[in-house]
């Protein structure tokens, strides 16, 4: 038996004050004073909490403006080899991903136009030309021409008049470009020249790039030591809510941002998307956490599935191994030149072997998603998906079982498609007692 006393860095009472701090933060009291110094003392209590993680970001450099200069050629070849003149995209991840800029959307146009020569121009209303100037000009900035329009005569005009001018004929358009814009460009330039771009998007982001692929990793290592690092706080009498402020307090102290997550409990997490994160936890249940954020703009996405205390039912135990199994199925199957559709085939199959049905009776969405600027994007693991893996696409492998009054399990991880198969960034899940 020791005879010193506990230091109250490591006390557990001191601990548990913590954690008790920690999850105050999102509490109302009754007056905005009150409120910003709960949030503050919230933060503090978060922050040592988990004293031993730092912010990674200055570690892993961000994409720089030569690599998107590299993008923008890229395009120009894509489109030039498609018999296409232009491509036009607006405030969004494909701006991000050719020009780091960003954008609002509003009803007035503003949008990069990339040229089949891999030049570029934008356009912008008038009154905000100088700021987007602002946002264009300079060093380790796109530049390129900015051609304005006034509030009276709208874009379409002086926008097809720029697409004349360069002798651009057909244009296609980020998927993403809203209705109203495709539209009133094709009024304007012709409705036959207008067309959707998405298969150029696809070829033009999909296949991760080494710096893509090095930050898309280190986002979602460190969202799983963030789940990790918290799960070590997670106790029985904890609502979804409280745990899954952990894990976010967790993901920002080591640097990601915009972070998102869903934490569900037992019955609740037989609804994928959520349903009620205000149960609480008891021995024996299942605790799911689907969590992500952004490092230097590129998104990590993981779930993981594990009783926090006590013993997993048998049939809950059975649940979890055949979603185990059905992942590295899924994993297995995934080289290059494969159909994004058999992958979310293999995880089914999979899941028939170990008893949980066909199709979508227990596993009741696709198996994935392509993963990138967007926690969503092109391309995706359904059965329908014609598209052919190929090297460096990204996607989730996250198959799930949900029994509707009980429970639900879904393990998710992100797969890196390699030269002859398939990679995944950090560790997978070993244990259901456990998210590590």
């Amino acid at each position: 038996m020791s005879t010193h006393e506990p230091s109250s860095a490591s006390s557990p009472d001191r601990r548990q004050t913590l954690v008790g701090a920690a999850l105050l933060g999102a509490g109302a009291w009754g007056c905005a004073a009150a409120q910003s110094s709960r949030e503050s003392d919230a933060a503090a209590a978060s922050a040592e909490l988990f004293a031993d993680l730092a912010d990674q970001r200055p570690f892993h450099a961000p994409i720089s403006e030569p690599e998107r200069a590299a993008r923008r050629a890229r395009l120009g070849k894509l489109l030039a080899s498609r018999g296409l003149d232009a491509f036009v995209c607006e405030g969004g991840a494909t701006l991000t991903y050719l020009a780091g800029v960003s954008w609002g959307k509003s009803e007035r146009a503003f949008a990069l136009v990339v040229l089949g020569d891999g030049s570029h121009f934008w356009i912008c209303p008038a009154f905000e030309a100088e700021k987007a100037r602002l946002s264009i000009q300079g060093e380790g900035k796109p530049g390129g021409d900015v051609v304005t329009w006034d509030e009276h005569e709208y874009a379409w005009k002086p926008f097809a008049a720029a697409l004349r001018a360069r002798r651009v004929e057909r244009v296609a358009v980020d998927p993403a470009l809203r209705v109203f814009i495709a539209d009133e460009l094709a009024n304007e330039h012709g409705r036959d020249k207008v067309v959707l771009g998405r298969a150029e998007v696809i070829a033009l982001r999909a296949s991760k790039d080494a710096h893509e692929l090095a930050l898309l990793r280190r986002a979602n290592e460190l969202t799983q030591q963030a789940i990790v690092a918290a799960s070590r706080h997670i106790r029985v009498g904890m609502t979804g809510t409280e745990a899954g402020r952990l894990i976010t307090s967790a993901q920002q102290k080591l640097g990601l941002t915009d972070v998102w997550r869903l934490s569900l409990v037992g019955a609740a997490a037989a609804y994928p998307h959520g349903d009620n994160s205000a149960v609480v936890l008891e021995r024996g249940d299942f605790l799911l956490v689907d969590t992500g954020g952004s490092f230097h703009g590129y998104q990590s996405d993981n779930t993981r599935t594990w009783c926090v205390e006590g013993s997993p039912s048998s049939e809950q135990l059975r649940a979890w191994n055949a979603v185990r199994d059905a992942q590295l199925r899924a994993f297995e199957a995934v080289r290059p030149g494969v159909p994004c559709g058999a992958i979310d085939r293999a995880a089914r199959a999979s899941l028939k072997a170990s008893g949980y049905g066909e199709g979508y009776e227990h596993l009741t969405h696709r198996l994935g998603h392509g993963i990138g600027l967007e926690g969503h994007e092109d391309p995706y693991f359904d059965g329908g998906s014609e598209v052919a893996l190929a090297p460096g696409m990204t996607l989730s492998d996250e198959p799930g079982v949900y029994i509707y009054g009980s429970f639900g399990v879904r393990l998710e991880d992100i797969v890196a498609v390699t030269g002859s198969g398939a990679d995944h960034f950090g560790s997978w899940q070993k244990d259901c007692r456990s998210p590590a």
